[in-house]
């Protein structure tokens, strides 16, 4: 089991993250600051300035435990050193008695790891009140960010061989644009920019704007020579109008099959091809095999489905209470 919630904090850390978290999400390619802004906001909106009232009234002073994340169906988890972020911060763990005992947080997989139905995938163990008050911050994170990764591997999978990679796209939930994106690589996925200024991608309106797609690409490269450009074509011809004008990248927007095969053959290396629009788990085989080199995938993140995690709370070596995605 993978610890998470040991060892000291370092002298310039992050309020509330031990040394061993913070470092655990830098290598998820997290910036442990943000994630625990993140996290502290999502948990102030639910306590919403109060407390937890059940939880107050319904456990007792000093009751210890161990709450266990169990897989309720199969799939690809992401997002375990984030639900272990909300159980470091939640307030009834950072107000606890410095003599008394804390929160330590346990990975039992690796985020990109397939898990099945039943399986633990997170355990935590010390004082159950503010386990209980985290429950529900840390699964909501937890089922989403899984739920990412579960979708993208069904994709990576459905191409698999062919040589092309599934991109994720900037259609992200506002503030969890790096969380979600994090987890489209634990499934498989490749991230496409992360904001608008780490490269260019002149789409239909841009060239309306500028008067062309040579005009447009022209205007991008003037003021920035050396960030990377895509440039988005609806038809053949402006494929062959994007050629010309030294496009190193380009998307096909809504192309039919038969058209994004002319495309490649249209190209011959020359630049990269992206398939986008109107894409589905059913051709995404046919896409490929076409020689695209990227399929982009808005759903990824905008209609990817829960994946199943509950919480089963142990006491004295009984359960005694479970909660899941779908309760309250």
């Amino acid at each position: 089991m993978t610890e998470l919630s040991n060892g000291p904090a370092p002298a310039q850390g992050v309020p509330g993250l031990n040394s061993g978290l913070a470092g655990r999400l830098r290598s998820a390619g997290l910036d442990p600051v943000a994630v625990a802004g993140f996290v502290a906001a999502a948990l102030a909106e639910d306590l919403a300035g109060g407390r937890d009232v059940t939880t107050a009234a319904t456990v007792a002073a000093g009751a210890t435990g161990r709450g266990d994340l169990v897989a309720r169906s199969a799939g690809v988890v992401a997002g375990l050193p984030v639900a272990a972020a909300v159980f470091a911060l939640v307030p009834g763990n950072l107000d606890r008695d410095p003599a008394g005992a804390e929160l330590a947080c346990g990975e039992l997989v690796a985020d990109g790891d397939h898990v099945v139905s039943g399986q633990p995938v997170l355990r935590v163990t010390g004082p159950i009140g503010p386990i209980l008050t985290a429950e529900r911050t840390a699964l909501n994170l937890f089922c989403h960010l899984s739920g990412v990764a579960t979708l993208t591997r069904q994709w990576a999978d459905a191409v698999a061989g062919t040589g092309a990679r599934v991109r994720d796209t900037r259609k992200t939930t506002p503030g969890m644009r790096a969380l979600e994106k994090y987890a489209v690589r634990c499934g498989g996925g490749l991230n496409h920019r992360m904001a608008l200024s780490d490269a260019a991608l002149i789409k239909d309106n841009h060239v309306a704007a500028a008067g062309s797609v040579a005009a447009a690409f022209a205007a991008v490269r003037a003021l920035a020579p050396g960030l990377p450009l895509e440039v988005e074509c609806d038809t053949l011809d402006q494929v062959t109008e994007a050629l010309a004008a030294g496009a190193e990248e380009i998307l096909l927007d809504n192309f039919a099959v038969p058209d994004m095969a002319t495309a490649v053959a249209l190209t011959a290396g020359r630049a990269r091809l992206e398939a986008s629009g109107g894409l589905t788990l059913a051709t995404a085989r046919a896409v490929a095999e076409t020689g695209v080199d990227y399929l982009a995938v808005g759903a990824l993140t905008h209609s990817a489905p829960a994946l199943d995690i509950g919480l089963d709370l142990v006491q004295a070596s009984e359960t005694i209470g479970t909660a899941d995605a779908t309760g309250d």
